[in-house]
């Protein structure tokens, strides 16, 4: 990935093959068409140049553009949107109420849906079962807002879809690691039907998430936390 309209820098996306954050930054490129360098960072020995350009957070991703480094992955998709107007897709809508509402529901799934997701898969009997009905009242909320529709801002791909867009994948790998279903068609039809939707779209398929080697890490972490490791 080296190439880029004349006169342009190629920006570079800091990253980690397991984060889904970074996953998502990864595909608003693709929708914009916008080529970059990747760099894989070590977690537990991260680079001089990572600490440089996110030292608030000192996390990925970071996507460093012109020299000037844009960390938080949320921010850095609106930076994405914004800096590449006019090439591909919109990924936030024009329309003002349109767009506080796309930041409201990316905030629901950080605030009210990934939490109890989480805590359903890392925790075990009575504690693990009301994470389950927790998240299940979160998804039915979700279920509501989708009601039918291709992706969550219509017909294409856009800012509620990349920040739910781990609900796609991380959902069944957690229930088959559990042994428990959590999204079935029958009671999530139109959840089920984004999940297929996005995982084909163009933009995710041709980049597709690490399915295999991510089951074997949620695997490890599980059984840490079960242990009390974690």
């Amino acid at each position: 990935m080296n190439h880029q309209e004349e006169g342009e820098k190629v920006p570079k996306l800091f990253g980690f093959w397991a984060s889904p954050h970074v996953l998502k930054v990864i595909w608003a490129l693709r929708i914009k068409g916008v080529q970059y360098d990747y760099i894989e960072e070590d977690l537990p020995n991260k680079s001089d140049q990572l600490l440089e350009y996110n030292p608030v957070h000192k996390k990925v991703p970071v996507l460093v553009y012109q020299g000037k480094p844009t960390a938080e992955s949320q921010v850095i998709l609106e930076f994405i949107d914004e800096a590449w107007k006019h090439r591909g897709d919109p990924i936030l809508p024009e329309d003002p109420h349109q767009r506080a509402m796309a930041r409201f529901w990316a905030r629901f799934q950080h605030d009210k849906l990934s939490p109890p997701i989480w805590k359903w898969f890392t925790t075990q009997g009575k504690e693990q079962e009301d994470a389950y009905e927790a998240s299940i009242e979160q998804l039915l909320v979700l279920e509501k807002e989708l009601d039918g529709k291709r992706f969550f801002g219509g017909d294409k791909i856009g800012f509620v879809d990349l920040s739910l867009g781990q609900v796609s994948y991380v959902i069944p790998i957690f229930e088959e690691i559990t042994g428990v279903k959590m999204i079935t068609e029958q009671k999530f039809p139109s959840m089920s039907a984004w999940m297929g939707n996005f995982l084909t779209s163009p933009s995710v398929k041709d980049h597709p998430p690490p399915l295999d080697k991510l089951q074997a890490r949620y695997q490890a972490i599980r059984e840490a936390f079960l242990k009390g490791e974690i």
